[in-house]
């Protein structure tokens, strides 16, 4: 038994002030409106000044510390062992479009995940593939030589050496492991997208509107198909107009789309994620980072995604030609971003970066502090600063601070 004693406690709709939470085993046991003191044999973790949030949950990060979830056998562990310094306990392995050999070893290792926690580290969930179907006008860092139409006999750009593997193998290769795929993103405009769009949502998958250069009608008719997602919203989809409402429109608009969102105040202007918030409300909304290999490294720092050098830049990571690759944003700074440059308060900002993502992802005992719920929490410090990440329990210990056991 642990009993974390004396901190503020997010609940679900209020903040319950210096407070206690009594953790057994994996779960949340109790919830006590004042400090009280741990039972023998138990340990008490005194957080006087301290604010504890439920674990943050990032369904789309491609990696962190430099590592990516494509880069070999051992990405995803990697990736999934560092995420808790920045208080996530549960993220999606997020994929760019790809050879299909890249997209087998990320989604083997996501399968392996499924069966094991080899050690404290952040729940692997299943994987969002920011995917091959995607818009060549708007693909933005995505290679374009691994751009594919769902139509298997046409392929985008045939000239591309990556042009000799088709559509049919990235197909397959989703089918093949179809529990470890969760989110797919797709530009419905392109031939066969919405065909596509329905297929996926008919076999289990979360479908998001991304990447696209879909019309507002465009848009509109995905919605109506199944498309329940959406992809960094204004980043990498046709813009709103006063005539022409573009996918950012659509997705505004529908109260059945839970929109993803770029929190760093750079991907997007805060005053228009202040709009984006209070057009869909803090559940409509979910906070990502977009993070990749680069986060949390030195500005200048070179590293790569999905085997494509990037660079660290102060707000970005950046391909070679300067063109915009991801973030270098992780989720502890996303929350301070929501709180200190939104206005959020500290309720709203948890709903955001975990209660929101896990509703989505349908995860019933995480994204929120109450009894029986998993004991996923961060204690963050006055700063809002990441002081412990608690994984189904257990303190996460950095690996840098010597060998994991």
């Amino acid at each position: 038994m642990i009993v974390l004693a004396g901190a503020d406690i997010v609940l679900p709709d209020r903040v319950l002030p210096r407070g206690s939470v009594v953790i057994e085993g994996a779960r949340i046991a109790a919830i006590e409106p004042r400090v009280v003191d741990a039972p023998a044999g138990a340990t008490r973790v005194d957080l006087e000044s301290c604010l504890v949030v439920p674990g943050f949950i990032d369904v789309h990060v491609h990696g962190v510390a430099g590592h990516d979830v494509l880069e070999g056998d051992d990405g995803v562990d990697e990736v999934a062992a560092r995420l808790p310094q920045y208080g996530v306990t549960a993220f999606c392995p997020t994929s760019i479009a790809c050879h299909p050999t890249a997209l087998k070893s990320m989604l083997r290792a996501v399968d392996r995940r499924g069966h094991r926690q080899p050690r404290p580290s952040a729940r692997v969930l299943p994987a969002h593939l920011e995917s091959n179907f995607i818009s060549p006008e708007y693909h933005g860092a995505q290679p374009l030589e691994c751009l594919r139409t769902p139509v298997t006999r046409s392929v985008l750009r045939q000239s591309e050496p990556d042009s000799a593997f088709s559509a049919r193998e990235i197909l397959d290769t989703i089918a093949k492991h179809r529990t470890s795929v969760g989110i797919v993103t797709l530009a419905p405009e392109i031939e066969g997208g919405l065909e596509l769009a329905r297929a996926l949502v008919n076999a289990g998958h979360i479908v998001s509107i991304g990447h696209s250069g879909a019309s507002y009608e465009e848009a509109r008719e995905a919605i109506d198909a199944g498309v329940r997602h959406a992809t960094h919203l204004f980043n990498r989809m046709s813009p709103m107009s006063h005539r022409a409402p573009g996918v950012a429109g659509a997705v505004l608009q529908s109260e059945q789309v839970v929109a993803e969102l770029i929190c760093d105040g750079f991907h997007v202007h805060p005053a228009l994620m202040q709009v984006a918030i209070r057009a869909k409300g803090v559940d409509g909304i979910m906070a990502i980072t977009d993070g990749t290999a680069g986060s949390g490294l030195p500005v200048g720092s070179r590293t790569r995604l999905g085997g494509h050098p990037i660079v660290v830049t102060a707000r970005s990571a950046e391909l070679e030609d300067g063109t915009l690759a991801g973030s270098v944003l992780t989720m502890d700074a996303a929350f301070r971003t929501l709180m200190v440059q939104i206005g959020l308060t500290v309720v709203e900002a948890a709903r955001l970066c975990a209660t929101s993502p896990a509703r989505q992802l349908g995860l019933k005992e995480t994204g929120r502090i109450e009894v029986g719920a998993t004991a996923d929490l961060v204690v963050l410090d006055g700063r809002f600063r990441v002081a412990q990440t608690y994984l189904a329990g257990q303190l996460w210990r950095n690996p840098a601070d010597g060998p994991l056991v």
